[in-house]
């Protein structure tokens, strides 16, 4: 393992190239830092009017999107405080920064909309039993402001959201509740036109399985991030054929892939190299090919020379 020093050297070109390239500057989270200001803003003023709406006219729908909204405000403030730590330096003790937090932040959004969805389905389920009478114009009203803000707020993430699951997550609560605007809009006009009370309960039964669906993606994403599993965009056994294919390289071990953050991934890996240490050349096309070709920002690899002396770490319990 004599590459060990030419190693290190590497690994920090790696982190240079990666933060020039599209992966993790810091411009985003400045501008997602303002999506969230808004967006908060917007949404926070529109939970307190459809609550009072909500409770005024009697309709469970209202209470039941306010209650939801309520949560999009917690979720999209924890998706803020996430952006605005992940931007901070490397420490000491945290050396690779806050930016796990972008993680941490998509797992409590994602359980928030589950914890949102179990209270409003108790509520709904109680209302079946005791209907009550609903202002279906208030309804209405209320909820085409909702499809507004919504919308508004969502389109804020519309481009960071392919590539960043903490921006995803704001993006996600945003839309499903514009779907479940629509959906409360369609109630009221419903029972303006047929007086049916039971339209209203109906209608939060639909609202919770759009919000079940819509965040399904989201809450295994955010878990399989949590557990550092490979990200959904990496094929590993590209990344493997690709190592094994560089020349010199007689074989590939102990290859771990994880997120270090929801836009930040990255790679140990041990290369065998029985003619010996490449150089730093080697080393920096490697760090450039797999931040451009993968989208692995921090690689850092171990070359070993002799191809018959087992590895340290070698082990059934690595691959």
């Amino acid at each position: 393992m004599s590459a060990g020093h030419h190693n290190h050297s590497h690994h920090g070109h790696g982190h240079s190239h990666g933060h020039g390239h599209s992966h993790a500057h810091p411009t985003p989270s400045v501008n997602a830092g303002k999506a969230f200001a808004i967006a908060v803003s917007l949404n926070l003023l529109f939970v307190i009017g459809e609550a009072i709406a909500g409770f005024s006219s009697g309709s469970m729908a209202l209470i039941a999107d306010a209650g939801h909204n309520l949560s999009d405000v917690l979720s999209l403030s924890l998706g803020w405080a996430a952006a605005i730590l992940s931007a901070r330096p490397p420490s000491e003790r945290f050396t690779y920064g806050l930016k796990s937090s972008s993680i941490l932040a998509a797992i409590a959004n994602a359980a928030l909309l589950w914890v949102a969805i179990g209270a409003i389905l108790v509520e709904t389920i109680r209302r079946f039993a005791d209907p009550a009478p609903v202002g279906g114009t208030t309804m209405i009203i209320v909820a085409a402001i909702g499809i507004a803000v919504n919308a508004l707020s969502a389109l804020l993430f519309a481009k960071g959201s392919k590539s960043d699951l903490n921006l995803r997550a704001a993006f996600v609560h945003l839309m499903a509740d514009a779907l479940v605007s629509v959906g409360v809009v369609g109630a009221g006009f419903l029972i303006a036109a047929t007086g049916w009370v039971l339209v209203d309960p109906i209608a939060s039964i639909v609202i919770t399985l759009v919000i079940a669906w819509s965040s399904w993606g989201l809450l295994r994403d955010s878990l399989r991030m949590g557990m550092l599993g490979v990200p959904d965009r990496i094929d590993s056994t590209k990344v493997r054929s690709y190592l094994e294919s560089r020349p010199g390289v007689t074989r590939v071990h102990d290859l771990h892939i994880w997120p270090m953050s929801t836009t930040e991934t990255a790679l140990t890996a041990h290369l065998v190299m029985p003619a010996g240490q490449p150089g730093d050349a080697f080393l920096h096309t490697l760090a450039h090919d797999l931040d451009h070709e993968f989208g692995i920002g921090h690689p850092t690899v171990q070359i070993e020379t002799n191809p018959h002396s087992a590895c340290a770490l070698q082990s059934k319990a690595v691959v």
